[in-house]
């Protein structure tokens, strides 16, 4: 029988300092200890350790993550292709519908946003890239939910489980798989509430040789969303973007 082999605690226990200085916005040694239950001087040999690399800073007595991350994401983001033959296209669609385009991504079994344009009447809904949402809660993500292989699609039910935003937000397994067939077959997602109360979403997947690997969305009023005409013309530049972005990133130089 093979076996997995052996993890590095060490490597391990750093970056659960780092998450918890995440979470915190920056803790001292004896704070972390407590939340992680032990030494005090332990964490302190780690946070002095990871203070002398660029992704740890210290102020005025607390350890926090310093902006080096934001450095390495802005690299990760401008150095991948999908992001590059997208971003000229969701400038033009955010333009002409005046609403908010957004580019997500599944990593981890959530969705995450990577890139998003704002037209003159977009929505404020406080997120940015490299926000994250569970993926059944809202179009974008289920549009990328229903093309992922079963295996895949119950590994991220099993593991994530169907948390609940909003009271319209589907927490049942076999209502939401009935759900992504139909979102298969159709070719779009659309949500209204699910994610917030207010907002609406209409996406379309990204695919490229019959993988998904990201979804189109945009999102509007729930009010404005349930106009059959405006949400045909929303579909409509959905649908013509994502296919513009599709040969460009296949075939584009």
């Amino acid at each position: 029988m093979n076996q997995d082999p052996p993890t590095l605690s060490t490597i391990q226990r750093a970056f659960e300092i780092m998450d918890l200085l995440w979470e915190l916005d920056g803790a001292g040694p004896t704070e972390l200890a407590e939340r992680m239950d032990v030494p005090n001087s332990t964490v302190y040999d780690y946070l002095r350790t990871l203070s002398n690399t660029k992704y740890v800073t210290r102020e005025s007595g607390e350890y926090r993550l310093s902006t080096y991350f934001l450095t390495i994401g802005g690299e990760m983001k401008h150095r991948n292709r999908l992001f590059q033959v997208a971003k000229p296209e969701m400038k033009r669609v955010a333009a002409e519908t005046d609403e908010l385009v957004g580019l997500t991504i599944e990593n981890g079994g959530v969705g995450v946003v990577f890139h998003q344009e704002e037209g003159q009447q977009a929505l404020s809904v406080g997120t940015y890239p490299g926000a994250a949402h569970p993926l059944h809660t809202i179009a974008t993500g289920k549009v990328i939910l229903a093309h992922l292989p079963e295996k895949r699609l119950d590994e991220i039910i099993t593991t994530r489980g169907l948390e609940q935003r909003t009271e319209h937000s589907i927490t049942d397994p076999d209502r939401l798989k009935a759900e992504l067939e139909e979102i298969h077959e159709q070719g779009y997602a659309i949500d209204s509430n699910e994610q917030v109360i207010g907002l609406g979403m209409l996406a379309v997947p990204i695919l490229i040789d019959d993988r998904v690997i990201g979804s189109f969305g945009l999102a509007v009023p729930t009010e404005r969303l349930q106009n059959e005409p405006y949400r045909e013309t929303l579909l409509q530049e959905l649908r013509e973007m994502e296919n513009t972005v599709t040969l460009n990133y296949q075939y584009g130089t």
